[in-house]
């Protein structure tokens, strides 16, 4: 069933983007604080969860543009308006939101994001 309170944009930046609560709270606190440069030791201690999920997470969003990387740290900064946009969008969607979106984010299938990303062409290959 599909929730009609989350507009399609935002539905599909998220089946596209974010695997998980704490990836789009990650996405979220570097937004808030874009003068910022922020480790994964730091970010694993404000959002509550280990390093490890947070590195993963922090490199996917960074992959995906969303953040620049320099020294191991990392930087809200988008690679276009249209995604600047669009992460402020998601935001104030789950700002209003917050029971459906993460709804929506736990029914997603994880696997897909998996499978899709085994046939991305890596610059190092």
């Amino acid at each position: 069933m599909v929730d009609d309170s989350i507009p399609e944009d935002v539905r599909d930046f998220i089946l596209r983007h974010i695997d998980s609560v704490a990836q789009l709270e990650a996405l979220l606190l570097l937004r808030a604080n874009p003068q910022e440069s922020w480790d994964v030791a730091r970010a694993a201690k404000r959002l509550y969860t280990d390093e490890q999920q947070i590195a993963e997470v922090l490199g996917r969003l960074a992959e995906d543009g969303f953040l620049t990387v320099t020294d191991a740290t990392y930087r809200f900064e988008c690679q276009t308006p249209e995604q600047q946009a669009m992460v402020d969008r998601t935001a104030e969607v789950y700002r209003r939101q917050l029971i459906p979106v993460t709804n929506m984010i736990h029914a997603k299938p994880r696997r897909i994001r998996q499978f899709a990303d085994a046939f991305k062409f890596k610059k190092d290959r």
